[in-house]
């Protein structure tokens, strides 16, 4: 009977260690998808005309234009704008990658949330939005 109790003991100790683990892995999770979602990426054109900023998904949510940008063409200033958005979509990504390993580590999950991330984020960099 001895053995088969302390198999049971065993069995229970490890059923709590998994729960435990599960528990903090959720915990984690949650931190992190709260760190996320206050997450922004800013970027500034070279000339410092054009600033972009995108919120935790990629999406523009502030726009600044230097009056110095009506000195130019209007194809020109949206190229620029394009690209500062690339650029902010680029830093919003390293600020991710940052606090998803400082939360997950180096693990399978980790690499799995940036690169979904960066899948959405740096898309198809020749394609030119404007002419749609």
């Amino acid at each position: 009977m001895w053995a088969d109790d302390a198999a049971l003991d065993a069995a229970g100790r490890r059923l709590d260690e998994w729960e435990s683990s599960l528990a903090e892995r959720a915990e984690r999770a949650k931190t992190l998808a709260a760190r996320v979602q206050a997450l922004t990426g800013t970027a500034r054109s070279p000339d410092r005309t054009v600033e972009v900023t995108v919120d935790s998904a990629g999406l523009l949510i502030d726009l600044w234009l230097d009056e110095r940008v009506r000195r130019h063409p209007a194809a020109s200033t949206a190229r620029q704008i394009l690209a500062t958005t690339r650029a902010a979509h680029a830093n919003l990504l390293t600020q991710l990658r940052e606090v998803t390993t400082e939360s997950l580590g180096d693990d399978a999950s980790a690499q799995a949330i940036i690169d979904s991330y960066r899948s959405r984020l740096i898309r198809d960099q020749g394609s030119s939005d404007a002419r749609r």
